[in-house]
């Protein structure tokens, strides 16, 4: 890691930033000064109550009752965040705090339809006309609304609609397989049903009205049907109807702050998905704080993340509102016509902030991009960067080809708390391969093999404080033993999220893969994104996975590299022998693969991350269907030459 400094906070950056406001801010009304980040992060994780209750006041969050504490007790599983208070999701997002009536809320672009603006009155009488029609279909509190559709405008409205009256919302994006769509939704069996007649990714228009039906007859708890006519407009549209004029006026239920807002899921690539509940309260603080306070989102923004229906980027981006942010959704193909198609995005929005995924920026650095010269995107000052760790390769093509005065932010978080835990913040540098700090009233550690905080030193990555984020439950989990189980099984009362994580000196961060998908060479444990980054920056290597197959006897097992080739060029002795020269140098001799293998590609989640325990499972002798839901996968048919290689023998 070379921990080159690519970006430096301006001399301004307190005067200038929202943190810097919220930093003024405490001064004057909490009388508490910081010198610097660090000594804000570690007082925000040591007083949860002051720091947490500082969000509430300092965004001024709409109650219908106060609350009477800011927390029960710092216990987890089993912390209570405001009781008392009662509020809506929905009402603090329409609020658009610094924005006048016929200033742009949702600016939409795709390739279905033309682009459509809403101003944040119309917006706000979507939502209310949508939430009047959900009542005609006697919606209520609890009930929930499903939407099988895209990242488009009724998505959004149907989920504020929803979130209003106190219904509950989950969403899968339509190039979900009827199987992975059905394994979530009867899981919480949805009274409404919203769906797209189809889409068009890139010129290929793609019919979804035979999928629908399938999903419908696999829900009986589904009473009504809206369909919307978006791949076929003019033909017969549930949706007109649903959101038809009315007089009714928009109002907000008055709710706990842990009552559900919506069901999101575990990628469910190896068994049934976690549906994993999250509540009104939660999210909007913790959305509130990160959109606004390490993002340095404002009105004056506007605010795009690469994103589907079906992955936790997309609740996070649509809460952009909340901070004022005007939100830019899209959808359809980023590579269509080309990789360009996202770039010439922000060109013609006037983008601020774009947020992407890791594989997305290294696509376009292969395929030689240079956006700063196509396109103006003097706009643009924040890029934001997940789905999996970025290496340094990616941190210097974005300075070179994109821009040198942005901020580039690396975050990493999950579903399960519907945000990032580390990131970026406009108060410190950013450095090449890392994660700049671990974010505001998150207690990341990194704990050793002994359980305790570890630095400089890889590490599982854990939560040792609760969060309003976590979840409020697992649907359909009344004793909770699912969710103990899922996160606090390792560490009674310490959150174990599931990645491997190196905290240095300074503070900054390095996610190194999944820790389920350990690599353990001679007793040396070894992140899998180290791997990556080394065999892919190779011109011959479009992708590439790594599995480390245990030896039943406790030797060393067997270490297997499966490469994607560019062009689909032949995997030679030369080629070979330059990968393992590459690793041994660039990492160690622990790092060399006994095998490489050429795959037609590598599977991957709808989200885009790479599956490597479901490799592992096949090549051990697990049939496929067991190692891995197929329509979870972006991908499905790259499993049979796994499948295969496992006939012949690689275990």
């Amino acid at each position: 890691m070379s921990n080159e400094v690519l970006w430096t906070p301006p001399s301004d950056v307190r005067e200038t930033s929202r943190i810097g406001h919220y930093l003024r801010w405490l001064e004057r009304e909490r009388g508490l000064t910081f010198a610097d980040y660090e000594a804000l992060r570690q007082w925000s994780v040591r007083d949860l109550p002051a720091f947490w209750g500082s969000i509430w006041d300092y965004f001024e969050v709409v109650s219908h009752t106060p609350p009477t504490a800011t927390l029960t007790e710092r216990k987890m599983p089993g912390t209570r965040w405001f009781p008392g208070a009662t509020l809506n999701y929905a009402e603090n997002v329409l609020r658009m705090p610094g924005r006048a009536g016929d200033d742009p809320a949702v600016i939409a672009h795709g390739q279905t339809r033309a682009p459509q603006t809403l101003t944040k009155d119309q917006l706000r009488d979507a939502v209310r006309r949508c939430a009047a029609g959900l009542r005609r279909l006697g919606v209520g509190q609890g009930d929930r609304v499903a939407a099988y559709a895209p990242n488009i405008p009724e998505t959004y409205v149907l989920m504020l609609a929803t979130a209003s009256l106190g219904a509950v919302f989950s969403s899968c994006a339509p190039e979900f397989g009827t199987r992975s769509v059905c394994d979530r939704w009867q899981q919480i069996e949805p009274k409404v049903l919203v769906a797209v007649d189809g889409y068009r990714y890139g010129d290929k228009p793609v019919d979804r009205r035979a999928e629908v039906k399938a999903i419908r007859d696999a829900l009986p708890s589904v009473e009504h049907l809206v369909l919307i006519d978006y791949l076929e407009p003019g033909s017969e549209s549930g949706w007109a109807d649903l959101t038809a004029p009315t007089d009714e006026p928009l109002t907000f239920a008055a709710l706990p702050f842990d009552h559900p807002l919506y069901v999101l899921y575990s990628s469910g690539t190896t068994g049934l998905p976690k549906p994993i509940v999250h509540g009104h309260g939660g999210i909007l603080l913790e959305h509130l704080k990160m959109l606004a306070l390490h993002h340095d989102l404002g009105p004056a923004d506007r605010f795009f993340w690469f994103t589907t229906t079906g992955w936790m980027m997309w609740n996070f981006l649509v809460s952009g509102p909340a901070v004022g942010a005007t939100i830019v959704l899209f959808d359809g193909n980023p590579a269509a016509p080309s990789l360009d198609t996202l770039w010439a995005l922000a060109e013609d929005t006037r983008m601020t902030y774009f947020g992407t995924s890791a594989p997305f920026l290294l696509a376009c650095r292969n395929g030689g991009l240079l956006p700063r010269a196509d396109h103006d995107l003097s706009a643009l000052r924040g890029l934001g960067s997940t789905g999996a760790p970025l290496p340094p390769e990616g941190f210097a093509w974005v300075y070179a080809a994109v821009s040198d005065t942005l901020q580039l932010q690396s975050l990493s978080g999950g579903t399960d708390v519907c945000t990032g835990f580390v990131g970026g913040v406009p108060l410190l540098p950013v450095r090449s391969g890392e994660i700049a700090c671990r974010a505001l009233g998150a207690a990341v550690e990194s704990f050793g093999p002994e359980g305790i905080p570890v630095v400089n030193q890889l590490g599982e990555l854990v939560i040792t404080e609760p969060m309003p984020s976590m979840p409020v439950s697992f649907w359909n989990d009344p004793d909770g033993s699912r969710y103990r189980e899922a996160y606090f099984d390792v560490y009674p009362g310490v959150w174990r999220h599931g990645d491997w994580i190196t905290i240095n000196g300074h503070g900054g961060c390095v996610i190194t893969g999944r820790s389920d998908a350990t690599l353990n060479r001679g007793g040396v444990r070894l992140g899998t994104s180290e791997f990556y980054s080394v065999v892919e920056s190779l011109p011959e290597i479009a992708d590439s996975l790594v599995v480390h197959l245990e030896d039943s006897e406790g030797g060393a097992g067997e270490l297997l590299l499966f490469v994607v080739t560019t062009d689909g060029r032949d995997l030679d002795g030369d080629l070979t022998a330059k990968i393992a020269k590459e690793l041994r140098t660039a990492l160690s001799p622990r790092h060399v693969p006994d095998s490489v293998y050429r795959v037609p590609g590598v599977p991957r989640t709808l989200s885009g991350k790479k599956l490597e325990v479901p490799v592992k499972k096949i090549l051990t002798g697990s049939a496929v269907d067991d190692a891995a839901a197929r329509g979870a996968l972006a991908n499905p048919e790259t499993l049979a030459a796994f499948e295969k290689l496992a006939r012949e023998g690689v275990s």
